[in-house]
């Protein structure tokens, strides 16, 4: 099994394309093409990690976090950058970090908040533009079931919760072939006109590639017509953080108290507690206070995230719960996400946890 094949599979759930244009996902050091002996999944790769790496025989690190953010002109050792990227080369070790990409799709990084503390209806909080497209083509009527077919199996025609979504009309399609022209139907040198189907198929941006190659595999026609739009609708699937209900409405201490039980975290920093109950809850992991007016604005009664400023709190202004839970605690999980992930497609190698807390944070 090679290092492309533990990527590609990864970026088939977590495509890199959606991670944030300031990120740095992917495989940060190592070559494709090199054998996995043993996998470490980790939330931070520093040098501790490297060499609990070596240790138990892992040659491929996943973390979460990028070890590289941003470039460097010099590797020194330095700095505990350079002295990880150092001791992972020498070691012939490959570094992959999926993050931004994992935080933004429905089933991640939030996921793990979310069912942890028992969500229900869960819904991406702010859905990301630009992330849709939509195929139009024309066909033979008697081609055109074969044709969606072929396009859903390979991801086309899903929204939201429905599958298999597509609109069709028929009509009169013309043209005239070459002599050069080898045409499905029709004859050379004369202008024909065939009973046509078009067909209009949504699809992620990112899969635009195996969409049209499955198109032009499938498609009887020597030359395809078709067209490719840019859909500037939101995508429900794809987008920063998550909201939802709790099963039944809580008093806010006491779902603050579960919260920090729930979540294993030390210290939960928080706004007012407010006289409302709790039963909208919105999430992001990492740092999430950029999402507060948005968790404002849906009607959330608390926001669990990390990183919040001192200045960023009076922003609660008495209408929601800010809970500051810390950047390392509301990521923890993330470490299962990606090992269940691994472990349901994988096993010809050994797939392990770090077992080392990353979290360069302490309390007394």
């Amino acid at each position: 099994m090679k290092v492309k094949d533990v990527t590609n599979y990864l970026e088939s759930f977590a495509p890199l394309s959606i991670q944030e244009n300031y990120d740095n996902s992917g495989l940060i050091l190592g070559d494709y093409n090199n054998d996995v002996s043993a996998i470490l999944i980790t939330l931070d790769c520093t040098e501790e990690i490297v060499e609990e790496a070596i240790n138990t025989g892992c040659n491929l690190i996943i973390a979460h976090h990028p070890i590289i953010f941003k470039g460097l002109k010099k590797i020194n050792g330095k700095n505990y950058v350079e002295r990880t990227v150092i001791k992972a080369i020498k070691h012939d070790i490959a570094i992959y970090a999926i993050h931004t990409n994992l935080d933004n799709i429905k089933a991640g990084v939030n996921y793990k908040i979310a069912e942890r503390i028992g969500l229900k209806n869960i819904k991406v909080l702010l859905p990301k533009k630009d992330q849709l497209r939509q195929l139009v083509f024309y066909c033979p009527k008697k081609n055109a079931k074969k044709l969606k077919n072929s396009l859903f199996q390979v991801g086309a025609g899903n929204i939201g919760d429905y599958e298999n979504c597509s609109f069709s009309f028929k009509g009169k399609g013309t043209f005239k072939p070459s002599n050069k022209s080898n045409p499905f139907i029709g004859e050379t040198n004369k202008i024909n006109e065939e009973d046509e189907e078009a067909i209009a198929i949504i699809f992620p941006k990112h899969k635009e590639d195996i969409i049209i190659k499955t198109l032009k595999l499938n498609h009887p026609y020597e030359e395809i017509a078709y067209q490719l739009y840019i859909i500037d609708n939101y995508d429900a699937d794809i987008g920063a953080g998550l909201i939802g209900d709790l099963e039944e409405e809580q008093q806010a201490n006491l779902f603050l108290k579960s919260l920090k039980k729930d979540l294993n975290t030390k210290c939960v920093r928080h706004t007012s507690i407010l006289s409302k109950k709790i039963k909208k809850v919105a999430v992001c992991g990492g740092s999430g206070s950029f999402l507060l007016a948005q968790a404002k604005m849906i009607g959330a009664d608390i926001f669990i995230s990390s990183d919040f400023k001192y200045h960023e709190f009076f922003d609660a202004e008495e209408s929601i719960i800010i809970a500051d839970i810390g950047h390392y605690e509301s990521e923890q999980f993330t470490k299962d996400l990606i090992y269940d992930l691994l472990t349901k497609n994988f096993t010809t190698f050994a797939i392990r946890l770090s077992q080392i807390n990353t979290n360069p944070i302490k309390y007394i």
